[in-house]
């Protein structure tokens, strides 16, 4: 079966960076677009970003443009969110999700359990 394990996440200090990782299995991950959601205590579900199938082209939420980027590597099956000069307000659980063509509904097909990321002032 599909699965998207999440990893990475942790406490930082405001300013600081953390690298999320998310592998893989069960499906053919090049065919996949892959996405970055969060969720913070009491607040809905947020996109944060997707990446391509190719991995040419991102697109992000205005709010952590310039600060995040999506990659991956197909030949892994792994999509990683580098977030740098992070703030309180990036304090949430962290999701990937995939699906096989860009959905603009956070409808995506598959989901991993989450990371937390805690940013600390």
């Amino acid at each position: 079966q599909v699965q998207l394990v999440e990893s990475g996440g942790g406490l930082v200090q405001a300013g600081g960076s953390l690298r999320l990782s998310c592998a893989a299995s069960g499906l053919t991950f090049s065919n996949y677009v892959m996405g970055w959601f969060r969720q913070a205590p009491g607040k809905e579900r947020e996109f944060v970003g997707r990446i391509t199938r190719s991995g040419d082209r991102t697109y992000y939420t205005d709010s952590v443009k310039g600060r995040f980027t999506i990659s991956r590597d197909n030949a892994k099956n792994t999509v990683y969110l580098q977030m740098n000069s992070l703030k309180p307000e990036d304090t949430a659980d962290y999701y990937c999700a995939a699906n096989l063509f860009v959905t603009y509904d956070g409808k995506y097909a598959y989901w991993g359990q989450g990371t937390q990321v805690t940013v600390s002032s």
